[in-house]
């Protein structure tokens, strides 16, 4: 016959012992308008970045990202300040 398992002690599970409702919990709930959740995020560009394929030499693109963080970002500068469009859009 097998032995007996030992009991375990059962956790105390009380509603009066529920979390403090601090800034935190607040800070990080979800934020509702009526029904609808609202996103939490920085507000949608009025001029959004269009993802384009473009196929480049591999050397070109190597030396690109060798210049560091921010290589797309200077490639669209360039592009802007060769084609003489002025300031950013967005």
């Amino acid at each position: 016959m097998p032995a007996k398992k030992r009991s375990t002690p059962t956790t105390w599970s009380d509603p009066d012992d529920a979390a403090l409702l601090t800034a935190a919990f607040f800070k990080s709930a979800d934020l509702f308008e009526g029904s609808k959740l609202k996103a939490r995020s920085r507000p949608k560009s009025v001029s959004p970045k269009e993802p384009v394929k473009l196929r480049l030499d591999a050397d070109v693109v190597a030396a690109l990202r060798a210049s560091g963080d921010g290589w797309q970002t200077r490639i669209n500068d360039s592009l802007r300040a060769s084609l003489k469009l002025t300031g950013r859009v967005g």
